[in-house]
């Protein structure tokens, strides 16, 4: 059995670890707000962003509108981005978007590049010997679109190259503080449609009625502007979302490690009031026996 200094050690890191631990929870709910934050201020841009597109794409030929909507006959290569984060201590979020993505495209007849955004989903994807092509990690707490726009233009200039014929975005969809579900979206080429949702507000589709524009100076040269910064836009969107899943998930995970070595401080204690007693007991006998034994001599 420890003796009282190991139990009293123990307790005392334990209880360090629990303080460490409520204070990340507490930045992690400070984060997860602001993140959120970010993403509803982007909502009416990307909005109509979509609606001018939509409205654009639907019209007869769109594959030769713009190359970004147009549909190869025959993939020979698959680029996928895949959103993870840049620090750990979020319970299984970087395992759980890495396993998503290899249980996805493990039986790919082509090869799949990746563009990975995380220093963790680096870190795993090297260590299963991965083509990566890309890494960005190390992005700022708060990203603006300036921040991750490269992200995007590297997807689309590999595209339009004809380097790869398909692009695929990964990332981790939010839906509440503890629930974030793996998603996968085709970001190239362009799928439109009323069942196909490319602005996501934390997992609802914005949807609006169709409307009647007249363009100045006309369809080529708003695609030539839109269509790439769009696809940029969802890139962003989706980094900002994932963020917020991140927090959200490191919170979780902190909340029950604080729990978790609370529930152990006290486990702990017990024992230590236990070996305490004991030795007390003990002591207590000795000095019986011995005053005892003088009684007797």
């Amino acid at each position: 059995m420890p003796n009282l200094r190991e139990v009293r050690l123990r307790i005392s890191s334990i209880k360090n670890i629990a303080q460490v631990t409520r204070a990340l929870q507490a930045v992690s709910a400070s984060n997860v707000r602001k993140a959120m934050q970010a993403t509803l201020h982007t909502r009416p841009y990307a909005t109509k962003a979509w609606q001018v597109l939509t409205h654009i794409a639907a019209q007869p030929g769109r594959d030769t509108l713009h190359p970004l909507l147009t549909r190869r006959e025959q993939v020979n290569n698959i680029l996928v981005v895949m959103v993870t984060g840049d620090r750990g201590l979020a319970g299984a979020y970087n395992s759980n978007i890495v396993r998503y993505a290899l249980n996805r495209f493990r039986n790919s007849p082509v090869p799949v590049k990746y563009v990975v955004v995380g220093r963790k989903g680096r870190d795993m994807m090297l260590r299963r010997r991965q083509n990566i092509i890309a890494e960005f990690s190390n992005l700022p707490p708060a990203p603006t679109f300036a921040d991750v726009s490269a992200i995007g233009r590297l997807a689309v200039d590999d595209y339009l190259e004809g380097i790869v014929d398909e692009v695929y975005l990964i990332y981790t969809s939010f839906i509440n503080m503890v629930r974030q579900v793996p998603e996968i979206r085709k970001l190239l080429p362009l799928e439109l449609g009323e069942e196909s949702g490319r602005v996501i507000s934390f997992g609802r589709a914005e949807r609006s009625m169709a409307a009647a524009y007249i363009y100045e100076p006309g369809q080529e040269a708003i695609l030539d502007q839109i269509v790439p910064r769009f696809t940029a836009l969802q890139v962003y969107q989706a980094i900002m979302e994932s963020l917020a899943s991140e927090h959200a998930a490191r919170m979780l995970a902190m909340k029950n490690a604080t729990e978790s070595a609370v529930a152990l401080a006290d486990v702990l204690q017990l024992e230590y009031n236990k070996v305490r007693q004991q030795s007390i007991t003990s002591e207590m006998l000795d000095i019986a026996g011995g005053a005892e034994a003088l009684a007797h001599s």
